[in-house]
């Protein structure tokens, strides 16, 4: 048998034989089980090669002259037992490479090797990777603060799977959003896809900066407001702080979100009120909607529950009635001079 043969690599692919070996295979048992080595009708065809490979047709041991049939049943229960033990030393490695590489893993992302206590890394395609080897290596625990509106589904679509295996590793995942993700349909999809899998997920109605730590050893946060360009943290003091002082503080004022079609009236309030401080500052519809993360038509929703409130018909009607109701009251009599 081949050396090819034993490793189980034949030009067949997975279904191990063509239909044209499989033919050929037949033909040369029809003719005795014989063919000669030197027949160059056959010799050089991929049909020939393939049963060669895998090991249906050898060279006979009393006359090199001539190729000989094997019994493939014989074969068949040879191989089997060759694949099941190299399929089973490589689930073995493919389980232990993780632990294995961990010390080396460690090794290549100390600070002195990624640049120094801060690296600054520009450009999102060298973001997201260095991110996704972070998370990859992850042991303990993840920590995320997103602010703004929804993420895109596709960037939802493309992360579901990779915190999911973070967390049946055991990996402890937090993650903070605004409010607006609430109204959003792939995102409470999101949400409840990895709430099941022991996410904790919060929004927050207040403005907070991005923020991702790993493992409470690196940091991961924007520079100056560009997305573009990030800064990862190695320090242990200012990751200490970033997670104390900026994560945790957020966090504790944050609501709890699983993904549930049910808003909390303190969201609905917030968000009613940020639609009215920009109505009175004459923002148009597209506008206000692309500010607090949410589609024009829950922008309209919210409009016209408002409307229906304050008992008005027009949105003229309704923004001089909450104009009116923001003014301060005017002076008591007694305080007048």
């Amino acid at each position: 048998m081949s050396e090819t043969a034993e490793s189980g690599v034949t030009s067949g692919g997975p279904g191990v034989l063509s239909d044209e070996a499989r033919v050929l295979y037949r033909a040369i048992i029809g003719c005795g089980g014989r063919l000669p080595a030197s027949d160059g009708t056959a010799t050089d065809s991929a049909p020939l090669k393939e049963l060669q490979e895998i090991g249906l047709l050898v060279p006979d041991t009393d006359d090199s002259t001539l190729l000989i049939a094997v019994d493939p049943q014989r074969l068949s229960a040879s191989l089997s037992a060759a694949w099941q033990r190299r399929a089973l030393d490589l689930l073995t490695r493919a389980i232990a490479l993780p632990s294995d590489l961990q010390e080396l893993a460690e090794a290549f992302n100390t600070p002195e090797q990624v640049g120094g206590t801060i690296q600054y890394v520009r450009g999102k395609v060298l973001i997201n990777q260095q991110l996704e080897q972070l998370v990859a290596g992850c042991a303990t625990e993840i920590l995320t603060a997103q602010p703004g509106g929804p993420r895109p589904p596709d960037a939802l679509a493309g992360v579901i799977d990779r915190d999911l295996e973070a967390l049946r590793r055991g990996v402890k995942l937090r993650l903070l959003y605004h409010p607006s993700t609430r109204y959003h349909a792939p995102s409470r999809e999101f949400v409840a896809a990895i709430t099941s899998g022991g996410a904790r997920v919060r929004t927050l109605d207040d403005s907070y900066t991005r923020l991702i730590v790993i493992d409470r050893r690196t940091a991961v946060i924007p520079v100056a407001g560009d997305l573009n360009v990030a800064a990862f943290v190695h320090d242990e003091a200012v990751v200490n702080y970033l997670i104390d002082e900026v994560f945790e503080r957020n966090w504790n004022r944050g609501l709890d979100f699983d993904g549930s079609n049910a808003v909390p009236q303190e969201v609905v309030s917030g968000l009613r009120q940020a639609i009215i401080d920009l109505l009175l500052k004459g923002t148009n519809h597209r506008v206000i909607a692309r500010k607090l993360g949410i589609s024009e038509r829950t922008l309209a929703r919210h409009i016209a529950e408002m409307r229906e409130e304050h008992n008005v018909e027009s949105l003229f009607q309704l923004g001089y009635v909450l104009a009116r109701t923001t003014m301060d009251p005017p002076p008591a009599p007694d305080d007048l001079v």
